[in-house]
Formats: structure tokens, C-alpha cells, sequence
């Protein structure tokens, strides 16, 4: 697949979608991040297939507990913080740690191009929640080192599925493995939290929708685009998903951007671009060399 950027967008547009439609169920926020995984990984196990089996590697283990501990570490920190900071430090440190363990194990030291975009790009995520006014509460400090935490597994559950896909193994597989795994992982947490929310038809709908929509479809497009997509340069252009927040609470909730959001979006945007179009302009050098 050409277009390995575009992929990774498409997952990042299709996760930024999950907050509004999470607003929809009146569940616990970690029994619905548990049903999302449930359903989201055993799509995806099942539609790897016979695949699984070939699939299933020493680093795959570890990295389907990592994407499970994600969700719970993540929850943790935006009940110390409140959602607005939980999620902008969640994420915008994903790209920096993916990058420092890139290098690390893979020697793949990320370029100065990439270290500037990234740079910007979570500038313009901050810009966003300084923007919506976001005031953080609680214990601020743990929901702060939880939100690490979680960027830390994000960028280890990523590179450990790019190594994969990188050695020749089928994206979906890999992602079958890695989210089947965190599915089974999650079913306790799912079932202590209680499942008769999901008998309300709008319940039932909005999970269903988070599970195949922004889980199972979202990593399919994600594995695909780390096929031809450097897996630091496709953390960064995830950054797309806080935009794509912002744009749906504006359009869909009411919200009211602040101008200095609007600048963010500005700058995230243009982040994402410098970091995508390097990377399809070394494709075209490669494929034109004997």
C-alpha cells in the first residue's frame, strides 16, 4: 500500500471520533473502554483467521497487555486531571517516546524534520486545551504520570507491531494478534463492571460503532500504513486525532473554539503535513533507483 500516510490519518480521524460518540452511553468510562476492546480485537482476530497463527510472536505478547494497560492507565490519569490534559499528555508524548524507542531498539534515529513537526504538533495539541479553557483537578501529579505511562505503552504496543508487519508479516494478522490478546485481557474488567448498559439500543449502537468503527477498522488502516510508513512519522500524524476532536465537539456539540484553538488546528495541521509529504517524496526517489 502506497499511501501508508493516508492510512494512519484514516485511523487517527476515525479514533478522533470516539469522544463524541462515547457521550452517547451512560456506562462506566473503563467498562466502555473494555467493551471497545472486546469487540474491536475479536473483529480483528476474526478477520485475521488462519493468519493468527503465524502471527503470534514473542514480542506480540507483551505489546497486547501494553494496549490493554493503555486504556486502564489512561483512564486513571483523566479521573487525576480531567480529560482534556489526561488526553493531550497521553497522546502528545506517544509520538516522542515512539520515536526515542524506534532509535533505541531499531536504530532508526528519527530525522530533524521529524523532531520540528512532532515538536510543533504537540505545540498545537496544548494549544488546543489551553484554548477550551481546560483547568486540571484532582491529583494532578499521578494522572499525570499515568498519562506517561500510557504514552510509553502506546509507543511500545506501535513499535512492536511495525517490527512485525516490518518482517514480513500480514498487518492484519498482527493486529489481530495484538488487540485479540488485549480483548481476552479486558473481559474481566468488562464483566466487573457490569454489561446491562448495553441493552439500551443507543448503548448497544455507540459501542458497537467505537468496537468496529474507531478499534477494529481504525488499526486495520493503522497496520496497513505501517507497511510503507516509519512507524515515529506515523505516531506523529496520529496527532491528527485530537483535531478531529476538536472539529466534531465544534460542529456536532456547539462548542466554541478559542482563537488561540484555532491557531493549534492550524499548526497541528500544517505539522502533519511536513511530516507526511517527506516521507511519500522518498518513496518516489526509492522507487526511481535501478
Amino acid at each position: 500500500m502506497r499511501n501508508g500516510p493516508l492510512a494512519v490519518v484514516g485511523a487517527s480521524v476515525l479514533w478522533g471520533t470516539a469522544g463524541t460518540a462515547g457521550l452517547l452511553v451512560s456506562a462506566d468510562s473503563v467498562a466502555l473502554a473494555a467493551a471497545r476492546l472486546v469487540i474491536g480485537g475479536t473483529a480483528l482476530a476474526l478477520y485475521a483467521g488462519a493468519g493468527l497463527r503465524s502471527a503470534i510472536r514473542p514480542g506480540l505478547l507483551p505489546a497486547a497487555a501494553a494496549a490493554a494497560a493503555y486504556q486502564l492507565c489512561f483512564f486513571a490519569s483523566v479521573g487525576r486531571t480531567g480529560v482534556a490534559i489526561g488526553t493531550v499528555v497521553a497522546i502528545g508524548s506517544g509520538p516522542v517516546f515512539t520515536g526515542l524507542l524506534s532509535w533505541l531498539l531499531h536504530g532508526r534515529r528519527p530525522s530533524g524534520r521529524w523532531t520540528l513537526a512532532t515538536t510543533a504538533a504537540i505545540c498545537g495539541c496544548a494549544a488546543l486545551i489551553v484554548g477550551g479553557g481546560a483547568q486540571a483537578g484532582g491529583e494532578v501529579v499521578s494522572g499525570v504520570l499515568f498519562a506517561l505511562l500510557g504514552g510509553l505503552l502506546y509507543a511500545f504496543y506501535t513499535v512492536m507491531a511495525a517490527r512485525e508487519i516490518g518482517r514480513g508479516v500480514r498487518p492484519d494478522a498482527v493486529m489481530g494478534v495484538m488487540f485479540g490478546g488485549s480483548a481476552v485481557i479486558m473481559l474481566p474488567f468488562l464483566a466487573a463492571n457490569g454489561v446491562a448498559w448495553l441493552g439500551e439500543p443507543r448503548g448497544m449502537a455507540a459501542v458497537l460503532y467505537l468496537g468496529l468503527g474507531t478499534t477494529a477498522l481504525s488499526y486495520f488502516l493503522y497496520g496497513r500504513g505501517l507497511r510503507t510508513t516509519p512507524v515515529a512519522t506515523a505516531a506523529t500524524l496520529a496527532l491528527a486525532e485530537p483535531a478531529v476532536a476538536a472539529l466534531l465537539g465544534l460542529v456536532v456539540l456547539g462548542e466554541r473554539l478559542a482563537p488561540v484553538s484555532v491557531a493549534g488546528l492550524v499548526l497541528l495541521a500544517l505539522s502533519l503535513v511536513a511530516v507526511a509529504v517527506p516521507e511519500r517524496r522518498r518513496e518516489r526517489a526509492l522507487e526511481s533507483q535501478p
